[in-house]
């Protein structure tokens, strides 16, 4: 028997909160020394004005008129905080998120990388995909598979792509009997005297910023087979997250702990990316993505407990 995908990139839970009725005893100023907290330890925004939030209730959202808590799921928009309020991160590379058409918005946590960081995150609705087939080798898909590579390999992988479609590469395929075209001569570096290999060249920089883009999708399990199978996303390298232990509130029942959530999917990417591709020393610098995320797990989790539900 084969063993089930080792990270989820997807999630099929309702974001809920507790009603009006039950802020007091779930607010999180409240002691919760008894409640498990997987998420401590993060370099986050303050929390006062979710908090504050939270006690006002519900809100019309101005675009829908639908009633929300903090934010509108359907319209991406804050609703009872103001934007000046809300942590803005800034990632180093694109987010495409592909939403399948029978996800409900109100399962997704999606919305939180568009609210934290809207200049670096794009949601599409399937079978709306952007066009990715001339930039494969910057564009990754992070879905588990029988192919898929960890983030670790990415770069290497990468390389392989954008050389197989250099036009030279091209060339030398279409007519192998002519002489490859002779490379510009380097310059010698001025401190060694040196002439720099292709491995010197990747470590100082040439591989840290090929990748661009990367794209997940944002699905039920049983819905997901219909998008990651699209011709168009066919010809991208798969990335695994294989490490990563989800603490979402209502994870599916009988799913190993790698099943993320859409939120903890990119921000588990960007650690790694940062670590391992950029290899430089992480921060908190993408903390604040888990801003609505980690609230909201302890406000859930503080009235499960009040209820006796934990």
């Amino acid at each position: 028997m084969s063993s089930p995908p080792m990270a989820s990139l997807t999630e099929s839970n309702t974001l809920e909160f507790p009603d009006n009725h039950t802020k007091t005893s779930a607010s999180l100023s409240d002691s919760t020394s008894k409640v498990n907290e997987p998420l401590q330890n993060l370099h986050l925004a303050s929390h006062e004005v979710l908090e504050r939030a939270q006690t006002a209730g519900r809100s019309k959202c101005s675009k829908c008129s639908g009633s929300r808590m903090f934010y509108c799921y359907t319209c991406c928009s804050l609703v009872g905080v103001s934007q000046e309020e809300i942590p803005k991160v800034k990632l180093p590379l694109k987010i495409d998120i592909i939403k399948h058409p029978n996800e409900t918005d109100g399962k997704s946590t999606a919305v939180h990388a568009k609210l934290i960081a809207p200049d670096d995150v794009s949601i599409y609705t399937y079978p709306c995909i952007p066009e990715y087939e001339d930039k494969r080798h910057e564009v990754v898909l992070v879905f588990p598979g029988p192919d898929s590579v960890t983030v670790e390999d990415i770069t290497n992988r990468l390389l392989r792509l954008a050389d197989r479609d250099s036009p030279c590469l091209q060339d030398h395929h279409r007519s192998a009997e002519e002489p490859a075209p002779k490379r510009m001569k380097q310059d010698t570096t001025a401190e060694d005297g040196e002439v720099p290999s292709p491995k010197k060249e990747a470590k100082q920089g040439r591989h840290k910023h090929l990748l661009k883009r990367v794209v997940f999708i944002d699905s039920t399990w049983n819905q997901t087979n219909k998008i990651v199978t699209d011709e168009r996303l066919q010809a991208l390298l798969q990335v695994e997250l294989k490490t990563r232990k989800t603490c979402f509130w209502r994870h599916q029942k009988g799913s190993p702990e790698t099943y993320l959530s859409t939120i903890e999917a990119i921000y588990y990417f960007l650690i790694d990316f940062h670590q391992q591709c950029l290899s430089e020393e992480y921060h908190g610098e993408y903390d604040n993505l888990l801003f609505f995320y980690s609230y909201m797990y302890k406000l859930i989790n503080k009235a499960k407990h009040a209820a006796g539900k934990l």
